[in-house]
């Protein structure tokens, strides 16, 4: 019998499982950018940004794409000369070299300013554009893609509430139970649309592993295995060509990924390790589609108890999602699936999110590793007991604990590793 909540489960899927091209946070910044160009209704001049601590900590050394640079200056220009705001995520699309140029240039005459907005957002960011005697400004905040406020010349053209603030927050729809109960149950055809994630997932990842992007995690590990340092067997697999589309997406590459969450990492996370356990396994397309829908929702209930930005890398949370898509895979069932996470939770849930950056291809290898392994001992029966650490015999426990110590834990943390990286010589 098909439930009537299984529409808010698909409605959810399809707000936080979009195309992104390029990591999020400096493509925020390019979508305010080019929000506020356009309302300019003129080529910029100057561009002043200011954006939230988090935000500036997961922009300043990524990869933007079509640019061959890094940090959120090179973005907000290119955002504000050649961002489409229409295009969302994949703001950057249709970039041309002229622009690029045109937008280096205004970095060289210094015509662009970076800085702290004064905000308790954690997802915040600022930008007005200026020419002449003419001025607007954008705001984004809370979610990559929320606009909250438009202005021209002082004088507000939109408005939107803060998201969550529209009025009474809705109870949140999914508990472990429920998602396995969907992925499982609801009909094929209403779910086959995750496989657009495979596709895109998949091409980015076989980028990654044909060219020399980020810090070559995913190829390297294709050469160990030539070499014969490694074997080629599922868990490789599944982590060389995770970590692959991760080198070749925070380097910057112009191709969009399936994200999740607001987070392009993570939509990689969620799909590549699933896929690579799929095609290893010879499962079927409808197989594969109920695995990756477990994995990615689980991911998004996971990253609603944590919140958009944290001291918590989200990859871990990605790769608990993948891990539960595995262990369906191979034929384990909603208890195996609760042993996967408490195996995550018990293992590797202190892992730091210290900006995006080429190296989150590493996290992504560790957290795809760590996910293989709880897999395989959740299938053969075994879990981290609810008498250990953080982790709770009680799933949903479980999963409020890792958000409690991300969202709250980790808030000094959050602190101080912002703290070390602005101060660096």
């Amino acid at each position: 019998m098909y439930k009537a909540e299984w529409n808010d489960f698909i409605a959810l899927l399809n707000r936080e499982v979009v195309p992104a091209l390029g990591c999020t946070e400096p493509i925020t910044v390019a979508l305010a950018a080019a929000r506020a160009a356009e309302a300019l209704g003129r080529t910029p001049e100057t561009l002043d940004v200011k954006v939230s601590g988090n935000l500036l900590k997961n922009g300043m050394g990524v990869g933007v794409p079509g640019t061959g640079m890094t940090g959120l200056d090179i973005a907000a220009a290119v955002g504000a000369l050649g961002g489409k705001a229409d295009l969302s995520l994949e703001v950057l699309r249709d970039l041309t070299q002229e622009q690029v140029a045109a937008a280096k240039d205004m970095l060289s005459e210094k015509r662009v300013q970076v800085g702290l907005a004064e905000t308790e957002e954690l997802l915040y960011a600022e930008v007005t554009a200026l020419a002449g005697a003419d001025s607007a400004r954008c705001v984004i905040a809370r979610e990559h893609t929320a606009v909250v406020r438009v202005e021209r010349n002082g004088m507000e053209t939109f408005s939107a509430p803060l998201p969550g603030e529209s009025g009474e927050e809705e109870a949140w729809p999914l508990s472990m139970e429920k998602i396995h109960d969907f992925a499982v149950n609801a009909p094929y055809e209403k779910l086959s649309f995750i496989l657009e994630a495979a596709r895109l997932n998949e091409a980015i990842a076989a980028e990654g592993m044909s060219h020399d992007w980020g810090l070559r995690v995913g190829k390297s590990m294709d050469e160990d295995i030539q070499q014969g340092l490694r074997a080629d067997d599922i868990a490789s697999f599944a982590i060389r060509m995770a970590a692959a589309a991760s080198d070749a997406r925070m380097d910057g590459i112009m191709l969009p990924v399936m994200s999740n969450s607001g987070s392009g990492n993570q939509g990689i996370t969620a799909t590549i390790p699933v896929v690579a356990f799929a095609r290893r396994l010879k499962a079927d397309d409808e197989s594969l589609v109920r695995a990756l829908i477990m994995s990615h929702l689980t991911a998004i209930h996971l990253k609603h108890h944590l919140g958009r930005l944290s001291a918590l890398c989200g990859a871990i949370l990605a790769a608990t999602g993948s891990s539960c898509g595995m262990v369906m895979l191979m034929g384990g069932g909603f208890k195996e699936i609760c042993f996967a996470i408490r195996n995550m939770v018990g293992n590797i849930a202190g892992m730091i999110c210290d900006g995006a950056k080429n190296s989150c291809a590493l996290k992504v290898a560790s957290a795809v590793e760590a996910a293989v392994h709880a897999a395989f001992l959740a299938k053969r029966g075994t879990a981290v007991s609810g008498r250990e650490g953080i982790v709770s015999d009680d799933i949903e426990a479980c999963v409020r604990n890792l958000g409690r110590l991300g969202a709250c834990g980790m808030v000094q943390t959050d602190q101080v590793i912002l703290d070390i990286m602005v101060h660096k010589q």
